[in-house]
């Protein structure tokens, strides 16, 4: 379990990267939550790291159209 200042980044992370989401898409924000967790829980803390990781989930979040 992430410590007060890392939940903290995390949440600061997760809010800038997901900024422009409209409110329907939840199902992407909890994507890049996920990654974000992911990499926290793999030793990834930087701030730099969490930004470009979340930024890739929404680069490559799955549409309905192929």
């Amino acid at each position: 379990m992430p410590d007060a200042e890392m939940t903290a980044l995390l949440q600061a992370v997760l809010e800038e990267v997901c900024a422009g989401l409209a409110p329907p898409q939840m199902a992407t924000r909890e994507r890049v939550a996920a990654r974000l967790n992911d990499l926290v829980r793999s030793g990834h803390c930087s701030a730099d790291e969490l930004r470009q990781a979340g930024r890739d989930v929404l680069i490559r979040a799955p549409t309905m159209w192929r």
